[in-house]
C-alpha cells in the first residue's frame, strides 16, 4: 500500500506540467499556426428515445449539455470527437449543439465555433434478425440482438467537430465490415469450444459495434486522417467473452489500418480495399473501453495501439484530478496497476459494482507527429472547475475530455 501511495504522489508531480493549462486551458492549438489540438470526449449525450437529444438541443439551457459545452470551451480543441452522441438523419442534434450550446458563453468560457461537422449512421440498434445473445429467441431483447447494442437506431453514436475543413467526399466508413473477414479474428466460443455465433450469423455480423470512420482533415494544406471509433465495453457477457473479444478486434482494426503491411484485408462501405499509406498522417481517437493494465478488457487489447510502431506515445495525457480521485475514492482504485494520473473515466468502485477509475479514452497520433502538449480535463477538487466533472451523479459525463497538441507539419 505504501508503494501505491508513493506511486500516486509521483504521478501527481509528473502530471503537473502536463496539465499546467487546465484552469484556463485557453491556448488552443490553432492559435500557434502549427500545433493542432485533437481531442476525444465521451460526453454521454445519449438519451432514452429516438429524437430526444435533437429535441433537447434545439433549445438552449439544458443543464447537462451546458456542462459538456463548457468543458469543450475551456479546453478549446481544434478537432474533436464526441462519443455517445445520438444520431438523427437530419443532423438536428449535430447542428443544434453548435448553435445553442457551443456558440453560447458559459461563465467566463468563451463561445467556440466549429464550421465543419460530421456524423453518420452506425450499427447501434439495427436488429440483425438473429439470436445473437443465444437467449433462445431472436429479438426477445432487441438491443442484444442488434449489430451494436441500442434500444433504437441512433443511440450512442459519434460526432466530429472541426475548425479545419473536412474532406467529406474522401471519408471512409467501415460500418458494414464483417468480423469474420479479419484474419485471425478472436471470434468467441463457448467454454466447451463451440462457436458462439453460427455460420449464418457470422455471414452478417459486423465487427464495429458503432462504426469506424476515417475522416480526412485539411490542416493548413496537410491531410490528417482522424480515425475515430468507440469499441464495445468488454463486459455484459458471459464466459464466452463475446464483448471482450469484439473490443479487442475493434481496437486491432486501427492498428492494422495504419500499417500497410497488415491492412490488405480491409474494405470500406463503398468496397475500397486497404488502409493508409506509409506516408499518411493520422490521429486515432475514441473511447476504446480498454485500460492497459486494469479493468476487464483482454490483456494486450489497447497495447495493439500503444505498442504499434506507427503510433507516437511519447507523451501521455494526464491530470491532477485523476490521481487525486483515485486516492479519495479508494477501494479497488488503490490496487490498480495503471498510473491514476492517466485515468480518463470514473466508473465507480467495486463496492458499487464498478471497476474503479480507468484509462479508457485515447488520442494517439502517428509516430512522426510531434506531441507538444497533452492533458485530461480532470481538475482537482479544490479547483473551481471541479464542479464540471464532480463525482457520481456526474454533472456532465463519467468520462473526461482527453486532448493532445501535435505538430501537423
Amino acid at each position: 500500500m505504501v508503494k501505491r501511495y508513493r506511486a500516486m504522489g509521483i504521478a501527481l508531480a509528473a502530471a503537473t506540467l502536463a496539465i499546467a493549462l487546465i484552469p484556463g486551458v485557453a491556448a488552443a492549438g490553432s492559435s500557434s499556426g502549427q500545433d493542432v489540438r485533437f481531442a476525444s470526449f465521451n460526453a454521454s449525450l445519449n438519451r432514452g428515445s429516438s429524437g430526444a437529444l435533437a429535441a433537447e438541443l434545439s433549445v438552449p439551457g439544458s443543464a447537462q449539455p451546458d456542462v459538456i459545452a463548457e468543458i469543450i470551451q475551456r479546453v478549446r480543441p481544434d478537432v474533436l470527437l464526441i462519443n455517445e452522441f445520438d444520431y438523427d438523419a437530419g443532423n438536428v442534434a449535430l447542428d443544434a449543439f453548435q448553435v445553442n450550446y457551443l456558440s453560447v458563453a458559459h461563465g467566463d468560457a468563451a463561445p467556440i465555433h466549429y464550421p465543419y461537422r460530421y456524423t453518420a449512421p452506425s450499427n447501434t440498434g439495427i436488429f440483425s434478425g438473429f439470436d445473437l445473445d443465444n437467449s433462445g429467441a431472436a429479438g426477445d431483447f432487441v438491443p442484444n440482438d442488434s449489430f451494436g447494442f441500442g434500444f433504437f437506431t441512433g443511440l450512442l453514436r459519434m460526432a466530429v467537430y472541426s475548425m479545419y475543413p473536412i474532406y467529406e467526399a474522401d471519408i471512409r466508413t467501415f460500418q458494414l465490415f464483417l468480423w469474420k473477414d479479419m484474419p485471425g479474428a478472436l471470434l468467441p466460443h463457448e467454454p466447451d469450444g463451440t462457436p458462439w455465433y453460427s455460420e449464418d450469423e457470422l455471414d452478417v455480423f459486423r465487427l464495429s459495434s458503432k462504426s469506424h470512420w476515417d475522416v480526412p482533415i485539411d490542416v493548413d494544406g496537410r491531410v490528417v486522417h482522424f480515425l475515430v471509433s468507440h469499441p464495445t465495453p468488454p463486459v455484459f457477457d458471459g464466459p464466452e467473452d463475446r464483448n471482450g473479444t469484439r473490443n479487442h478486434d475493434e481496437i486491432r482494426f486501427w492498428a492494422d489500418y495504419v500499417d500497410p503491411g497488415r491492412s490488405g484485408y480491409i474494405y470500406d462501405d463503398n468496397g475500397k480495399i486497404g488502409g493508409l499509406s506509409a506516408r499518411d498522417r493520422f490521429v486515432i481517437a475514441g473511447d476504446q473501453n480498454s485500460d492497459p493494465l486494469d479493468g476487464d478488457s483482454i490483456p494486450g487489447a489497447i497495447q495493439q495501439l500503444l505498442n504499434s510502431p506507427k503510433v507516437n506515445t511519447k507523451v501521455t495525457p494526464a491530470s491532477l484530478g485523476g490521481a487525486e480521485q483515485a486516492l479519495l475514492q479508494g477501494d479497488n482504485n488503490l490496487t490498480h496497476l495503471s498510473d491514476p494520473a492517466f485515468d480518463t473515466a470514473d466508473f465507480g468502485e467495486a463496492i458499487f459494482g464498478g471497476p474503479g477509475n480507468l484509462r479508457a479514452d485515447y488520442v494517439l497520433p502517428r509516430k512522426n507527429m510531434k506531441i507538444t502538449d497533452a492533458g485530461v480535463f480532470w481538475p482537482e477538487s479544490s479547483d473551481p472547475l471541479f464542479s464540471l466533472v464532480g463525482t457520481f451523479p456526474y454533472p456532465g459525463s463519467d468520462h473526461r475530455l482527453v486532448w493532445i497538441d501535435v505538430r501537423a507539419k
